[in-house]
């Protein structure tokens, strides 16, 4: 079993990403990105809209509950985002790079899903200790005042 290199990152760290791309891209014919590698951001997805006569494309992040945006920067020029609906599915898209529906002559997403059952577990309990921590640091409405 090999070892899942995805990061689980926050809003503020996603919209650096965002930013750092759209600068490197503007001012530089290579971008080279800040951070390389695998993120994920939960509960959120990525909204594009088109504005300025639907010539300039921006893009946004807004918060859904369980939706998850997969940022990959592993080659350090390009930052390649998805929205996706599982965690499964973005940590799949991550590391090999297919669609749920692609086939592959040496697997499949049904086989590397059984196979990196494990890893994913980990990941979703970091994740659920993320949120619980998230929590904790909420006022009540009851004790705002």
């Amino acid at each position: 079993m090999s070892q899942i290199d995805v990061e689980l990152i926050t809003e503020p760290t996603a919209k650096e990403f965002l930013i750092d791309y759209k600068e490197q891209k503007r001012n530089n014919n290579v971008p080279e990105l800040k951070s390389q590698g695998h993120f994920i951001l939960p509960d959120y997805k990525l909204t594009r809209q088109r504005k300025a006569f639907k010539i300039m494309k921006h893009t946004y992040l807004t918060k859904h509950y369980k939706s998850y945006v997969a940022f990959d920067s592993d080659n350090g020029h390009t930052l390649w985002m998805k929205n996706f609906g599982s965690l499964t599915e973005a940590v799949f898209w991550l590391e090999t790079g297919l669609e749920i529906g692609d086939t592959d002559t040496r697997s499949t997403y049904k086989d590397w899903k059984e196979k990196h059952n494990d890893e994913v577990q980990v990941l979703k309990d970091q994740l659920s200790l993320l949120k619980k921590k998230r929590n904790k640091k909420r006022i009540p409405l009851d004790h705002a005042n």
